[in-house]
């Protein structure tokens, strides 16, 4: 029952951990598991395993790509992405830039739209409406909203409306 108090369902039904449950958890790097970071090169494959001798199972295309890292062994990161599937990837292809995917378990909803506000706030005026799937760098989350740039535009966003922060998150890059 205790474990079930700190699991928290996410939008696309995986499982998340809760942030301060997972600010306890620290991996063989030093750092938080699960987080989320970003692919750095365009090209990415996604191993069985943790090692050059496993399968690709994906090849991912998009540089910017946010993703979560549950484990680690070695220089070895098993990683998941916004639908769920995971897989290994060697370190040096993760960055820590971080980045969000808006809202992708909306992708196949027609007419969806997220507003982008001018400050953290649903009574702020509206800057920009947003596609689901939509990627954009962020820069702040307060817990609420976080600050994201897309190409074009700037400005807050529900962070239950996107993929790339934990509920509840707050930073500053």
């Amino acid at each position: 029952m205790v474990a079930l108090a700190i699991v928290l369902a996410s939008p696309l039904g995986i499982p998340a951990l809760g942030r301060a449950n997972a600010a306890a958890q620290v991996g063989p790097s030093g750092l938080p598991l699960p987080r989320f970071v970003s692919l750095k090169p365009g090209r990415v494959n996604l191993r069985v395993g943790p090692g050059r001798d496993y399968a690709v199972t994906w090849l991912f295309l998009k540089s910017g790509l946010p993703v979560e890292i549950v484990q680690e062994y070695d220089n070895w990161r098993r990683i998941r992405d916004s639908e769920g599937t995971e897989g290994w990837v060697y370190q040096s292809l993760l960055s820590g830039k971080r980045t969000a995917m808006t809202a992708p378990w909306q992708r196949d909803k027609n007419g969806a739209m997220l507003n982008v506000y001018r400050s953290p706030d649903d009574t702020a005026s509206v800057v920009a409406k947003v596609q689901p799937g939509v990627l954009g760098s962020l820069k702040t989350c307060n817990g609420s909203y976080c600050r994201v740039v897309f190409s074009g535009a700037s400005g807050w966003i529900r962070q239950s409306d996107i993929w790339g922060a934990y509920p509840d998150e707050k930073f500053d890059n």
